[in-house]
């Protein structure tokens, strides 16, 4: 498998860091993921501008371009023959001397890991089960997909290795958050709810995305401060994650829901499958912005 790092391609066993990078030393990174379909690289502007952001509040003196980012990808994708690919595109903040630094970092390191992946076929289902880790609190003003991830670590590690179940946090103070690895939605009396970023949950890509699509098919969409029991209520509950796209729950806290059956996540899906070949940023749908 062939890598980029800092301008140049190179087999995944050749790629190395210098131990003083302050991604490697201070966790001064920040890293998006996203999926390639035939080719597209889905919401990429939306992943670039999330990113673009991340580095700014890091103090990294770098900003990435869709057609800079494009080409990157094209010839990337073609050194390894995919068509269908997850994307890890990581942006430490790059070498200094041992200690705290104030100054913009201005030579960071950039390296895009690809890996190959079938074409989706229908939704995969999971379970949901509740931490008993709580959600830390995020590090700034908001919570960047960062390379600060020792909360998510250890809930996986409470959780195990099962590929159908997700963790989902409460915060401290009770309130559902997120998933380890993903953002929760759920379905009741005609209204989807999802957890306020004010709750300190990474605002997802396809958290944004689906909430745009919801409100572009005439939901009500709710954000806001909601206890379990209020999910453990609805209709049906549903996960989202760039890779994973929307996972429909089948059961949670001991309750069973329709999984892929239930008729809003199908809804959902399938406006989702329509726009993945071929969308930038959700803006395109209709002018719907969700921040």
């Amino acid at each position: 498998m062939y890598v980029y790092i800092n301008g140049q391609f190179a087999k995944k066993e050749e790629v190395m860091i210098s131990p003083f990078d302050h991604g490697f030393l201070y966790g001064l990174g920040v890293f998006e993921t996203f999926r390639i379909y035939n080719g597209h690289p889905f919401l990429l502007d939306d992943h670039l501008e999330r990113l673009n952001a991340g580095m700014k509040t890091l103090n990294i003196d770098a900003a990435f371009s869709r057609e800079e980012v494009l080409k990157i990808l094209k010839e990337l994708l073609a050194k390894n023959r995919y068509k269908h690919a997850y994307i890890r595109l990581n942006v430490s903040a790059g070498n200094g001397e041992i200690g705290l630094q104030t100054e913009s970092y201005t030579e960071p390191n950039v390296i895009v890991f690809p890996k190959p992946l079938s074409p989706p076929v229908e939704m995969a289902e999971k379970m949901a089960v509740l931490l008993d880790i709580k959600r830390n609190t995020p590090e700034g003003g908001e919570r960047l997909k960062s390379h600060h991830y020792l909360n998510n670590v250890l809930a996986k590690r409470e959780i195990g290795n099962a590929p159908d179940m997700e963790g989902v946090f409460l915060t401290q103070e009770g309130f559902l958050s997120e998933g380890i690895v993903s953002n929760i939605f759920w379905y009741k009396d005609g209204i989807l709810f999802t957890p306020a970023i004010e709750t300190g949950i990474l605002n997802g890509i396809t958290r944004r995305f689906v909430i745009a699509l919801a409100r572009e098919a005439g939901l009500t969409v709710r954000e806001g401060f909601y206890k379990q029991e209020e999910a453990e209520a609805a209709d049906e509950i549903f996960l989202t994650n760039s890779i994973q796209e929307i996972v429909p729950v089948t059961s949670f806290s001991g309750t069973d829901y329709p999984g892929k059956e239930g008729r809003i996540v199908k809804a959902l899906y399938k406006h989702y499958e329509a726009h993945r070949e071929t969308l930038w940023s959700r803006i395109q749908l209709g002018g719907i912005v969700n921040d």
